[in-house]
């Protein structure tokens, strides 16, 4: 549910300010390769967000920036822009106060926890599609009012910061104690490409309730941020939007508790806007013309802005001070009754009936209203589970105001990583469970105990596929949009990542490297699983007649089971892994789909993709020691046979069942079965940009490269956590 301004109206309120302009096709001069192959495997994924498409330079540190920022400063200009109505979108009441609430609620709103993309981290309010969805009208103009402060402090604050900082401001200035705030989210400058955001073809297109929870899809409806306003398809119904709303924000991690605080909370200031029909709104930023310089929804009802805007077409204000923090939204929520009606863009929307007119006007202090609220506000109280929680929060503020200072809290900073990534004066010390918590290091491993457990690791008789294996398995959970997951903290050794399908094969590797950390007590578990890695690759590599020093730096610590949410764990298991010949469900995206997205979701490049997917099936390193992929008879050795098999024009293949996941490798001239492999091997081989790849490794004088660029990629998912080596 969206907070202080709600969501564009349905079809039941006349036109979106979005739809009528995205329904048009842009004209082209060209046909693309996607039209021509719309199936075509996005590895250009794997190239989003690059040094190329970054202004500022592969020297620029933004954590050293921001402590050099007058932070205090910082937020003395956001509240005097909070009160600086300006003449081209003046403040309701006053204040922007409910502008930038619901601006950094919508940018922090897009987060989902099952594959943690989405979120404020990267800034990407500010581009396509979220700076154009329906539910973000007028979000425009809040980032054109803090542009001044941006322009003013540079590249000290991020954007990404600046939305979040901006709304905690807003609440402390309404009177609100916040919980705290973290900084550390860095701008990148291009739209995410690998965000999912739904396959409608419609905005505002209604998804049934019952798909929701089933989905990482977070809104009932393309374009929202949470739930219709107006309930489910805009039913009208209060009572039918519970399971809507529960979907949506459980998409987010977030309890009943969490749930009822942040609407009310999120509703206790600021007002909607839906001064008359969405037939006066034109096209949105994306496709406005160029002389709006980037602002969109241009209105023609009269002024088209203060009194006369329209953003979601719904004319709601919630309480008699909307600028100062209250608990009138559960007074009113329970002390009147309601009546529905349609605001003057013909939104469904409900007023008290038996209330005086208490609420003050926005811009003319003589006149009052009736309070009013949202359909899914009502939701609150008429959902048994959601009432027991409003009515206590109702007779009980302080409860209310502390459950909403934590939810909000968590709301804005959940796809920010572990607390080590927080930064500013304001980072509460209070570690929550949501924050995958580490304890401190107990030990301090020195380069001699580090060769003992080397040499203790390569005596234990595991296998250089073991060691590989075992070391992937706990590294490779990392996620690249939220920062949890891997090695740090060995949560492989913990429910539910010991219990997952795709680590059975490593739990014998596990167990013998726990008896060597115990007897040891030199080390954590963490870093002597990572290390068991750095022993197998070094064997591989000797074996293959390169001596090679893979990079190791200890520090790692091992977390308890009671630091770890199991529950929020449990979506982090991966539906494939294709470096390990994995794949848990079967689906409508291809196998090839699901490596390129495990691929981004560990940072990597197309080229360490395919070094490390090279050396995973030279080193034997399937999650069930099968042998699809193993383009070798020499396993264990890191030797570039993968490629060169792969490529060779010795070997035929053909798909060995119905759906083509898996094939065999024939000898051409005699028939022979010589190999196996699946749709996650033969991608490099029949991608053309693949194949150009795998072409590097696969020629003569490869080997030394190969080896080098495997070892570097390798390293770097073993780091991919190591926030403290920032």
């Amino acid at each position: 549910m969206s907070t202080i301004d709600e969501n564009v109206p349905s079809a039941s309120a006349g036109k979106c300010p979005f739809h009528e302009h995205s329904e048009k096709k842009p004209p082209t001069t060209r046909t693309s390769n996607h039209d021509w192959w719309p199936n075509q495997l996005r590895v250009d994924l794997l190239n989003q967000h690059s040094n190329r498409s970054n202004p500022l330079g592969d020297n620029f540190n933004y954590r050293e920036e921001f402590k050099k920022l007058d932070y205090s400063a910082l937020k003395g200009d956001i509240r005097a822009v909070l009160t600086d109505s300006q003449e081209w979108w003046p403040a309701d009441w006053g204040s922007y106060m409910g502008l930038f609430i619901r601006m950094a609620w919508h940018s922090a709103g897009t987060y989902r926890t099952l594959d943690g993309r989405g979120g404020s981290g990267r800034g990407q309010q500010r581009f396509a599609p979220l700076n154009s969805w329906p539910d973000n009208v007028s979000l425009d103009k809040a980032r054109r009012l803090l542009w001044p402060v941006k322009q003013k402090y540079g590249q000290k604050i991020s954007w990404a910061d600046l939305f979040i900082l901006a709304g905690n401001v807003a609440l402390e200035n309404s009177g609100f104690r916040t919980f705290g705030f973290g900084a550390g989210r860095e701008d990148v400058w291009e739209p995410d490409l690998d965000v999912e955001w739904g396959d409608e073809k419609t905005w505002l297109e209604h998804r049934h309730p019952e798909s929701l929870a089933q989905r990482p899809l977070g809104a009932t409806e393309m374009g929202l941020i949470y739930v219709n306003p107006e309930g489910p398809n805009a039913s009208g119904n209060p009572a039918s939007a519970g399971p809507a709303i529960r979907a949506t924000f459980g998409n987010m991690g977030m309890d009943d508790e969490e749930i009822v605080a942040l609407i009310a909370g999120g509703h206790t200031l600021g007002k909607t806007h839906g001064a008359a029909s969405a037939d006066h709104v034109g096209a949105e930023p994306e496709a406005a013309s160029i002389e709006q310089q980037g602002l969109g929804w241009a209105s023609s009802y009269g002024s088209g802005a203060g009194a006369d805007a329209i953003t979601s077409g719904l004319e709601v204000v919630w309480t008699q001070t909307p600028t100062q923090w209250s608990n009138y939204f559960f007074e009113n929520l329970f002390k009147y009754e309601w009546q529905q009606t349609r605001s003057p863009a013909g939104a469904i929307q409900y007023e008290a009936v038996d209330a005086p007119d208490l609420i003050p006007d926005p811009f003319n202090p003589e006149k009052k209203r009736k309070p009013t609220m949202l359909v899914t506000d009502l939701t609150l109280r008429f959902d048994p589970d959601f009432e027991k929680i409003s009515r206590r929060f109702l007779n009980d503020p302080q409860a209310f105001n502390e459950a909403f200072a934590r939810a909000w809290f968590k709301l804005t900073h959940r796809d920010m990583g572990p607390k080590s990534r927080y930064i500013g004066p304001e980072v509460p010390k209070e570690d929550l469970i949501w924050q995958d918590p580490l304890p401190e290091a107990i030990f301090e491993p020195t380069p001699a105990d580090i060769a003992s457990l080397k040499a203790e690791i390569a005596g234990s008789g595991l296998s250089v596929s073991e060691l590989v294996s075992v070391a992937w398995a706990s590294a490779s959970t990392f996620r690249g949009g939220d920062k949890r997951g891997g090695a740090n903290g060995a949560r492989i050794a913990l429910a539910p990542q010991k219990d997952w399908a795709v680590n059975a094969g490593v739990q014998h590797a596990l167990s013998v490297l726990k008896d060597i950390q115990q007897s040891s007590r030199r080390a954590s578990l963490a870093d002597i699983i990572v290390l068991a890695g750095v022993v197998g690759v070094e064997q591989a590599a000797a074996a293959a007649g390169v001596s090679v020093n893979v990079p190791f730096t200890p520090g790692r610590v091992d977390a308890r089971q009671n630091q770890t949410d199991v529950e929020s764990f449990k979506l982090m298991e991966p539906l494939a892994d294709g470096f390990r010949n994995y794949r848990r469900v079967s689906d409508d995206m291809s196998t090839e789909t699901l490596l390129i997205d495990k691929a981004q979701q560990l940072t990597l490049t197309a080229p360490e993709m395919t070094a490390l997917i090279g050396g995973m099936r030279a080193l034997g390193a399937n999650y069930d020691g099968g042998t699809e992929g193993i383009l070798t008879d020499r396993v264990g050795v890191l030797s570039n046979d993968f490629f060169v098999n792969l490529l060779s024009m010795r070997n035929v293949w053909k798909a060995i069942d119905e759906k083509s996941e898996r094939f065999e490798g024939r000898d051409r001239a005699s028939g022979e079965v010589k190999f196996t492999a699946t749709r996650a091997d033969l991608v490099f081989g029949s991608n053309s940009i693949l194949r150009a790849l795998a072409e590097v490794y696969a020629s003569d004088d490869a080997h030394q490269k190969f080896v080098n660029d495997f070892v570097a990629a390798w390293v770097k998912v073993m780091n991919l956590d190591r926030f403290d080596l920032l």
